[in-house]
């Protein structure tokens, strides 16, 4: 903007978008041992928040990678299956955080529960799953998910959106309803083995409770508070 330029409109400035977070907070003492039961107990949290309808799929999550040479990118995707072991989540083997995970397999997962005004920030390490855990989440998928696998060359430059619909279209035709889809090949999943585990939650005058665990090489976890 410039001095002649008029003062911009209050509910369009970000700079006067102001919000006071929740009051109760998080304490080390409401942590649970392992960073995935703290996981379940806030996930449950956000499940539940959706069914009243105020939060909105609360499996997804932000996926940040980084190639060989550093560059990072971030997209969005629907996180399907957490345990001790860590997170997992499907894509196209050809996509780009494909590719950038196989030159780096160091990656960012952050889940922003804003109503809640929780986050959860991971960072840890991705390797692909077998086939047999990947076949099965396939076949659960729906019918039409299960064309989408096949019909989308991700992260590629397409000509058109009539491109996409005539290859699902064409796909369709081919495999019906009650006709078994094969899993495709260059498609499969993720799992985020956490190395660290931030659990976020916002509090008056910007002052937040940021309790994260890092993983020791016995398979303990410790536990700091980290400045807001």
């Amino acid at each position: 903007m410039t001095d002649r330029d008029p003062l911009p409109d209050p509910v369009l400035d970000p700079a006067a978008m102001r919000k006071q977070y929740r009051a109760d907070g998080l304490t080390e003492e409401d942590l649970a041992t392992h960073p995935m039961d703290q996981f379940a107990r806030w996930f449950e949290d956000a499940a539940r928040a959706t069914l009243h309808g105020t939060l909105y799929e609360p499996n997804a999550m932000v996926v940040s990678t980084a190639d060989a040479t550093g560059r990072p990118s971030s997209r969005t995707v629907l996180m399907k299956q957490f345990d001790t072991d860590g997170f997992v989540f499907y894509t196209n083997y050809d996509s780009r955080k494909a590719r950038d995970l196989a030159e780096n397999p160091h990656v960012s997962l952050l889940f922003p529960w804003h109503p809640l005004a929780r986050q959860i920030v991971v960072t840890g390490i991705a390797r692909r799953t077998g086939r047999d855990e990947t076949t099965a989440y396939f076949r659960s998928r729906p019918h039409g998910s299960q064309l989408g696998a096949w019909a989308s060359a991700q992260s590629t430059v397409i000509a058109s959106r009539a491109e996409l619909d005539t290859a699902y279209a064409e796909l369709e035709a081919r495999y019906p309803e009650d006709e078994q889809v094969p899993v495709p090949p260059h498609w499969g999943g993720f799992r985020v083995a956490p190395e660290t585990i931030e659990f976020w939650q916002g509090r008056h005058n910007r002052l937040h409770d940021r309790l994260r665990y890092t993983a020791r090489p016995n398979g303990t976890w410790k536990v700091d508070r980290l400045g807001p």
